[in-house]
Order: structure tokens, then C-alpha cells, then sequence
């Protein structure tokens, strides 16, 4: 069975990178509805197990960066990440940049959502559709390795910070 995203953590002792692609994940998430219903504080709580794990790594010294890839304008899912960030991610010691679809039309990709650990094991999460979570694969194969980190450094330097990113524009 693959390592848990918790395990692969636990074993990380630099750096955790997620590279983002998607304008919808699981929009029954109990998060995003109470966002939706217009309960932040709701949202926040509960999201408090990821601050916490996230909070945990940066204080063992885990650079944990994020870069998501985003459809302009931006979807109503993407808008409320956007919304929860500094109250989640940020929070927790994340480094967040937001990079519109179109400033990567020329970079070679990975086709799913990836964690890069330590710039050694990769995680892919694997979603379907209609943004339901099906799944995880791991894989340390050094060619895989080399796309996803190179995307992510370009992605993450063709990215804006996200106090600076205006979801509006």
C-alpha cells in the first residue's frame, strides 16, 4: 500500500511543494459549504486539522510552498481557496502564489495535482471530474521527478504572491 500523505511528511525533512491545477475539488467539502453559506469562521474550523499539520512541518523546518495554476476569472471554488488562505494555509506558515492558466501555456506540466517531498518522492492526488478525491500514487522515478520539480520552480517564479493577487481582475 502507498504511503499516506502523512506518512511522507513525517519522513520530509526540507521541503513539501504542491503544484495545483484544478478550479473545482470537492465542492461537497463541509468547508467550502459552510463558506458558501456565508459561515468563514465555520470554514476555519474546519480546516483547523490541515493548519495544524501544515503549522507542525513549517515548525520542524519544512519549507511548505503551494502554487496554483487558476482559470481566469476564477471559478467560485478557486475564489473561496483564495478567501481561506491567509486563514489556513498562510497561517500556518505556507507560501502561497497563484499563477493564471495562461502564464504556463508553455511549460511542460505533470497531468495531475502533485507533493514533491524533499525533491526525492512525489504524490500525485487524483481526482475525478466533478472534483471528487479518488486517490494517491507515489512514484520516485527520476524522470517524473525532474518534470514536476522544474514545473513547480516555474510555475512558482511566474507566480503572485497571494496578498497580491487580486481574484477579481
Amino acid at each position: 500500500m502507498p504511503e499516506s500523505f502523512d506518512e511522507l511528511l513525517a519522513r520530509c525533512t526540507r521541503s513539501a511543494l504542491k503544484l495545483e491545477f484544478r478550479d473545482q475539488y470537492m465542492t461537497g467539502d463541509p468547508g467550502y459549504v459552510a463558506w458558501q453559506s456565508g459561515d468563514v469562521d465555520q470554514a476555519v474550523t474546519e480546516y483547523a486539522g490541515w493548519t495544524a499539520t501544515a503549522r507542525d512541518a513549517v515548525e520542524r523546518g519544512i519549507q511548505m510552498k503551494r502554487v496554483r495554476i487558476v482559470s481566469e476569472p476564477v471559478s467560485e471554488y478557486i475564489a473561496f481557496e483564495h478567501a481561506m488562505t491567509a486563514q489556513v494555509n498562510g497561517a500556518a506558515g505556507e507560501q502561497i502564489r497563484w499563477v493564471p492558466r495562461h502564464r504556463v501555456s508553455d511549460l511542460a506540466v505533470p497531468g495531475n495535482d502533485v507533493w514533491i517531498f524533499d525533491d526525492s518522492v512525489l504524490q500525485f492526488c487524483l481526482f475525478a471530474g466533478d472534483g471528487r478525491f479518488v486517490g494517491n500514487e507515489v512514484s520516485t522515478d527520476s524522470e517524473v521527478l525532474k518534470l514536476c520539480i522544474s514545473a513547480f520552480e516555474a510555475a512558482w517564479q511566474r507566480g503572485i504572491d497571494h496578498d497580491q493577487y487580486d481574484v477579481l481582475r
